[in-house]
């Protein structure tokens, strides 16, 4: 997830969300620099030891603990006590998972490492506090060795590029998914509801804002677009297309508002509130809002959009290709009197290819277990039956396995949804895809592969540890004065957007804005060394 990076929720992958709020530090900043696993033994009570033929001593049974983003699934105790039984055998290791609801994991999950709480891996991205926990110890550095050692298959597999990826100041902190995705959105349509009002097929924002407004006009009991931004998030759902992708910008950090263009080699940030872009795009959202676009209880709304979708309650939302083309998969299957499409409002921008860090999972600086998490971590991305058992749960109940590489749904397939919760941290060249997942989504994702575009600060990433008052600060501003400006809540859109950026500077977002730059002038530098 980019914008929303959060959200979602993938399969073919996917989502789609940024490191937000703050309170960390469990572990020291040198927990395990440069350590091998046996140098961090003082930190991992009872690490396993190496035997005298260079295999793992597994003759201890450990218990690993693990912190998952997302709903737990309903037959969890089910899957994951089949998955257990494997692990016994294979590494005398047994696994217990806490789920971080999506309602409030962005509060949470800070603050189990702050707490230091006593787990062993963290699901982690770009988008879910990956830098955030490496800067403050929250996670163990992965030497070369202890990967080439205890995740043999991975290191094996996992792109070299990858690895350089997810590397921060150098040193390597995550097992990365080993998985390619690009994060542009898209929107789902209805294109019964579409043709129902001989309206021209969606392509563009001109095009989507008459689809909707028609919707709002005609549909009654139906809401045109839905969202869910009462969860923390900082943006309105439609940014990263329509303010992101339609203007060819990276936003840095989606804990404030700068941002720099794509093609830009200088790499010059600037505040994308106080711009005549920004302008324009408050007063299409106005536009909308006012023609009964979205509902008016939109920013409190805590509902899973896709499902009012299914319901017939919700008649698009945006979100990242692959996650839409598997939803549109469901519905063709499920519900086939909806008639729903994929709709790309960017078709001409510049599309950008996810780095590793999109998605992964993290090893608690203070794990007492490191060898043994490593070990799970290989058998999860590379393993064919425990991949197969943790993604889509047990074959003939909740999948029915079509070859090697693709599934149907079984029957209570909605008991083990693999949406619900981050298995995504270990998407790898084993994935299945859905048999239904509609190959409009596979044309549109091998065009846009073949279109990535690749710039300067494609691997940039920022170091807030010197202004992080300032950046909750802005946080709090956006949440207050940005969300119900965008959503069309505010009348008045030039004081609206005055008083966001006024508020905006007395938090700090100049202070942020100069750090920034300084950080991105030193990287760019240290490029054409």
């Amino acid at each position: 997830m980019k914008l929303k990076k959060k959200a979602t929720f993938l399969v073919a992958m996917v989502l789609a969300l940024t490191t937000l709020l703050s309170a960390c530090g469990g572990g020291n900043n040198n927990a395990g620099s440069g350590n091998s696993p046996d140098a961090a033994a003082p930190n991992n009570a009872t690490t396993n030891t190496a035997t005298t033929d260079g295999a793992v001593d597994t003759s201890q049974e450990v218990t690993l603990k693990l912190l998952m983003v997302g709903s737990k699934p309903a037959d969890y105790d089910e899957v994951y006590g089949e998955l257990n039984k494997l692990l016994k055998e294979k590494i005398n290791a047994t696994v217990e998972t806490e789920f971080l609801d999506w309602a409030d994991w962005t509060q949470k999950y800070p603050l189990k490492f702050a707490a230091n709480e006593d787990f062993d891996i963290a699901y982690t991205a770009n988008w879910a506090f990956y830098n955030d926990q490496v800067l403050k110890g929250g996670f163990l550095e992965l030497t070369d060795e202890m990967l080439q050692k205890y995740a043999p298959k991975t290191w094996e597999a996992m792109p070299q590029a990858s690895w350089d990826q997810s590397k921060v100041n150098g040193k390597q902190y995550m097992v990365p998914n080993n998985n390619q995705e690009v994060t542009d959105k898209v929107v789902l349509v209805r294109e019964d509801l579409r043709k129902k009002y001989n309206l021209d097929p969606v392509n563009s924002p001109e095009t989507y804002a008459a689809y909707l407004k028609a919707i709002g006009a005609g549909e009654k009991g139906i809401s045109p677009f839905g969202a869910k931004p009462a969860d923390g998030w900082k943006w309105h759902e439609l940014d990263q297309i329509l303010l992101e992708q339609q203007n060819e910008w990276n936003l840095v950090d989606y804990n404030f508002p700068l941002a720099y263009k794509l093609d830009d080699a200088t790499g010059k940030v600037f505040n994308v509130y106080d711009t005549p872009e920004f302008t324009a795009l408050i007063q299409y959202y106005k536009d909308l809002a006012d023609n009964n676009g979205w509902s008016k209880n939109i920013v409190s709304n805590k509902n899973d959009v896709f499902q009012d979708i299914k319901a017939g309650k919700t008649s698009s939302y945006a979100q990242n290709l692959g996650t839409i083309s598997s939803n549109i998969g469901e519905i063709r299957r499920d519900k086939p009197e909806m008639e729903v499409n994929i709709a790309d409002l960017t078709p001409d921008k510049k599309k950008i290819g996810a780095i590793s860090t999109q998605n992964g999972l993290g090893i608690h600086a203070t794990s007492k277990n490191v060898e043994r998490s490593l070990m799970l971590i290989d058998l999860l991305q590379n393993d064919k039956e425990i991949h197969d058992l943790t993604m889509y749960g047990v074959a003939g109940k909740h999948y029915e396995p079509i070859g090697d590489d693709k599934y149907s749904p079984g029957p209570s397939f909605n008991n083990y949804n693999l949406s619900g919760y981050s298995v995504w941290g270990w998407n790898s060249l084993l994935n299945r895809t859905d048999s239904s997942y509609p190959e409009e989504g596979n044309k549109m994702l091998a065009d846009w592969q073949s279109k990535v575009y690749h710039f300067p600060l494609e691997t940039f990433v920022f170091d807030d540890s010197k202004v992080k008052n300032e950046v909750a600060n802005v946080g709090n501003v956006m949440l207050r004065y940005a969300i119900p400006l965008e959503y069309g809540l505010i009348k008045d859109l030039e004081k609206g957007q005055a008083d966001l950026n006024k508020q905006l500077k007395a938090a700090g977002l100049d202070k942020i804005q100069q750090e920034l730059q300084s950080q991105i002038d030193a990287f760019l530098a240290a490029q054409v060394q």
